[in-house]
C-alpha cells in the first residue's frame, strides 16, 4: 500500500530541513531541485510539495493543468509514479512529467515499456561551470570578459561584499530599480514580473533559506548582485543575478567575484537554464559551460 504523508500543500518555511534531506540524498543536479528555488517560485507557478515511499514529489499547476516532478529519494519509483498517474487523472489529465533527466528517462522507459513519450525541454537545460574557471577567467576563450572588468576595475572606486543583514535592503532597493528598467524595455515582460515575485520572496526569507550572495559597489552603490543556493555536494546552483547592463563590465565581475570570494568551496556552480531567451542563451555559453543538463518532458500515454 502506498504511503503518502499527506495531500499536495504549498511549502513552507518548516518544510525546508525535510525536503533538503531527501534532495542532498537523491544528489539532485537539476536547479529545480533546491529548497530554496523551489519556495521562492511557489506564488508564481502554484507549486505543491508531498511525500510517498519515503521520497518527495513537487507539482506545479498552469492553467489547472498539473505537472510533476519525478519521484525524489523514494524507495519504490514505480509505485510512486503510478499513484502521480492516479493523482492527475483524478484532475482529469495524463501524467505529465518535467525536468526529466536522461538517467530517469531511461528510469522511466525501463519500468513503463512503451508508456511514455519525451519530449525535449532545450530551453530548460542547465548550465553548469567550473568555479575555478568562472573565477580565474583564464585563457583566450574569456579575453572579452577580462576586457570588461578591466574597464569596470579603472573606472570604478569598487568592492565585493557578501550579502548579510547589513546591506541586503540595498540590493533589494538595486532589484527594485532594476525591474523598473527592464519592465520598460524588456519583451519579456510579463517574465519579469514573475520574477520580481520570486526574488522579493526570497529576500524577504533570505537567512532562513540559508542563501549565499555576493554584491559590487560602484562608487559607493550597488550595482550587481546575485545569489544561490547549494544544490549537492560539489555544485552550488545560482539563481538570480542582476546588474545594470549599462554599466560596463558589471555583469562579469559579479559573476567572477562571486565564484572567486564565496562559492570557490564548490567544483562546480549549476547557473540555471536560458529560458529559449536569445540573449540570455548567448551570454550563458560564452562563459563555456562544462556540461548541459539535458531535460525532458515526459507524458504518459496509458
Amino acid at each position: 500500500m502506498i504511503k503518502v504523508k499527506g495531500e499536495f500543500k504549498e511549502p513552507v518555511i518548516s518544510d525546508k530541513q525535510w525536503v533538503t534531506d531527501i534532495l542532498k540524498r537523491s544528489k539532485q543536479v537539476g536547479c529545480e531541485f533546491c529548497f530554496g528555488n523551489i519556495f521562492m517560485w511557489s506564488p508564481v507557478y502554484g507549486s505543491q510539495i508531498t511525500t510517498c515511499q519515503e521520497g518527495f514529489f513537487l507539482c506545479k499547476s498552469t492553467d489547472d493543468k498539473p505537472s510533476y516532478s519525478m519521484p525524489k529519494g523514494g524507495n519504490d519509483i514505480k509505485r510512486c509514479i503510478d499513484f502521480l498517474k492516479s493523482d492527475a487523472r483524478n484532475m482529469g489529465h495524463n501524467l505529465e512529467i518535467y525536468a526529466v533527466t536522461e538517467t530517469e528517462k531511461q528510469m522511466l522507459e525501463s519500468l513503463f515499456p512503451n508508456k511514455f513519450r519525451f519530449h525535449e525541454s532545450r530551453n530548460s537545460f542547465d548550465y553548469v561551470y567550473s568555479t575555478s574557471g568562472l573565477a580565474s577567467l583564464s585563457g583566450k576563450k574569456y579575453h572579452s570578459k577580462r576586457n570588461h572588468i578591466l574597464f569596470f576595475e579603472k573606472n570604478y572606486d569598487w568592492s565585493y561584499e557578501d550579502i548579510t543583514a547589513d546591506n541586503i535592503v540595498e540590493c533589494i532597493e538595486m532589484n527594485r530599480n532594476w525591474e523598473q528598467e527592464n519592465k520598460k524595455k524588456n519583451e519579456h515582460e510579463q517574465g519579469t514580473q514573475k520574477e520580481e515575485i520570486a526574488i522579493k520572496r526570497a529576500f524577504e526569507n533570505y537567512e532562513e533559506l540559508d542563501f549565499k550572495g555576493g554584491l559590487i559597489r560602484a562608487n559607493g552603490e550597488v550595482v550587481a548582485y546575485t545569489f544561490g543556493e547549494l544544490l549537492n555536494e560539489n555544485t552550488f546552483c545560482t539563481h538570480v543575478e542582476k546588474a545594470f547592463a549599462e554599466i560596463r563590465g558589471s555583469y562579469p565581475i559579479i559573476n567572477r567575484e562571486f565564484a572567486k570570494n564565496t562559492i570557490g568551496s564548490f567544483e562546480f556552480v549549476n547557473r540555471e537554464e536560458d529560458l529559449g531567451i536569445e540573449g540570455l542563451r548567448k551570454a550563458k555559453l560564452s562563459y563555456n559551460p562544462e556540461m548541459l543538463v539535458t531535460k525532458y518532458r515526459a507524458v504518459n500515454e496509458d
